[in-house]
């Protein structure tokens, strides 16, 4: 799951854990609770826009400065700081580039009619009363297949939601349903990285950890997909009519073709075949382009004074494609590589925040007294859970709520007599899956702005996700599959 499948340095298994030993409990989280306090004021009474368009990135350098000083009074030198977040600022260079190119990507299949056919096609073909739960089903396939939530939804998570926005269908929801079903698929392909990090870091093998997630994952995944089916069934869509419409609006604007179908289905290919995903996503773009000089001549000229200035455009800055259907006028525009910068600065404040908080020791400190806290079973249960969703929450990185957890853990479990899989088990269904919940998250800022859907408009929606932790809390305290150590 996910900065993207298989683009990390992978070295989170090797992760250093600093610890401090000058740092008290209450200390470590004042930079916490200032932030979480800023964050839910600029929420909740400034509507987002306490210190303009770009709060919570101010918000967050802030808090890493609150971190800083926590450390400088607590003997960590300047140098340590920085050092933990020049590692950090390394560990997202991939996956800004593949931001990059995903805006790239969302331009060029816009003009050459590739996202425009999708939505075409996928008019005719997903009926409104099974829609929400077909996109779970959908982008769990492909996830599984690839590996990756990412690359899941930058192809037909785009796809679906301009298929359920042109079909009236609330684009929280739709969003919701494409990130429960790449979740679910990217935490259950032996592709992804978390999906192998999980096992490494708890003491067990890879096929083990798959084969005991289903226990949780399963029975989370169908509660899923029942939700969906009720919602699906139950919300009111603009109407066949309407949708006649859009599919005549769609066919006068654009050439549509079968063939365009190419592009997507490569890109998937590519990615089978285990392709680097910066070479796979600009393949999807260099494809696509060419595909707009052959389909798409005449937007590329009302665009621009030339074809190739069109393109270039389409890449690199916002793009919109005027009908005479309001609908599709939202739907048929893109931000080019622009339209991922406010994502990419967020990212990076969440970065330079988390790096300066591990650097001081807070991140251990936190997780060690949840440690300490943890006499039962269920506690030790509980405590790995709000381990893994805080370090989501305060580092902003979904490897580090794996390793980190999973590193002071470990011995835990042990002591209690349960198996690894116990452990690899609620990483993944407390740490993987939650970090697209949270905005500034690696994870939750990438697929808001890929799929043009607030964290707050899909938080609801996306059921598997949240739903997960609880799944796994209530299996340990019904003590439910809690395989113990056995001795041969």
């Amino acid at each position: 799951m996910q900065k993207e499948k298989n683009i990390s340095n992978f070295k989170a298994d090797n992760q250093n854990i600093i610890e401090n030993t000058e740092l008290n409990i209450w200390e470590a989280l004042i930079p916490v609770i200032i932030l979480m306090g800023l964050l839910a004021y600029n929420i909740f009474f400034a509507d987002g826009e306490m210190f303009g368009g770009y709060s919570n990135q101010i918000i967050l350098l802030f808090g890493g400065l609150v971190a800083a000083i926590v450390g400088v009074f607590n003997k960590v030198s300047l140098s340590i700081m920085l050092s933990e977040v020049w590692e950090n600022l390394k560990s997202i260079f991939v996956p800004v580039l593949i931001l990059l190119l995903v805006g790239a990507l969302a331009g060029t299949w816009l003009v050459s009619g590739v996202i425009p056919a999708m939505v075409y096609y996928g008019l005719q073909v997903l009926s409104p009363s099974i829609f929400l739960p077909a996109c779970v089903i959908i982008c769990a396939l492909i996830s599984i297949s690839t590996g990756s939530s990412w690359t899941t939804s930058a192809t037909v998570g785009i796809a679906l939601v301009g298929i359920g926005t042109a079909l009236g269908i609330n684009s929280g929801m739709i969003a919701g349903a494409v990130i429960s079903g790449a979740y679910f698929g990217d935490k259950m392909s032996p592709l992804s990285d978390t999906t192998n990090l999980a096992p490494a870091i708890a003491g067990t093998d890879l096929f083990t950890h798959i084969r005991y997630m289903t226990i949780t994952t399963v029975p989370t995944i169908i509660v899923t997909l029942i939700v969906f089916a009720i919602l699906s069934a139950t919300i009111d869509t603009s109407g066949s009519a309407d949708v006649s419409n859009l599919i005549n609006t769609i066919s006068i604007t654009f050439n549509i073709s079968p063939w365009l179908f190419l592009v997507p289905v490569t890109v998937i290919a590519l990615i089978l075949m285990k392709t680097k995903p910066l070479i796979a996503l600009g393949a999807g773009v260099l494809i696509a382009a060419v595909f707009a000089f052959i389909f798409q001549p005449e937007i590329l000229n009302n665009l621009s004074d030339s074809k190739i200035s069109s393109i270039f455009n389409s890449i690199l800055i916002d793009t919109e494609i005027a009908t005479d259907n309001e609908k599709l006028n939202e739907l048929f525009s893109a931000g080019g590589m622009n339209g991922m910068l406010w994502t990419i600065y967020l990212i990076i404040c969440a970065m330079v925040f988390g790096g300066i908080m591990d650097g001081i020791g807070a991140l251990s400190k936190i997780t060690k007294v949840l440690l300490s806290v943890a006499t039962s079973i269920f506690g030790l249960f509980a405590s790995t859970v709000i381990s893994c969703l805080g370090l989501n929450t305060i580092a902003s990185d979904q490897y580090l709520a794996i390793v980190i957890p999973g590193k002071m853990f470990k011995k835990a479990f042990e002591d209690k007599n349960l198996a690894p899989e116990n452990l690899s088990r609620t990483l993944e269904d407390s740490g993987t899956v939650t970090s697209v919940l949270i905005p500034w998250n690696t994870c939750g800022a990438y697929q808001s702005g890929v799929l043009g859907v607030g964290v707050g408009e899909y938080f609801f929606y996306a059921i598997f996700n949240w739903l997960s932790p609880f799944t796994t809390l209530l299996f340990a305290a019904l003590r439910i599959k809690i395989k113990q150590i056995t001795t041969k």
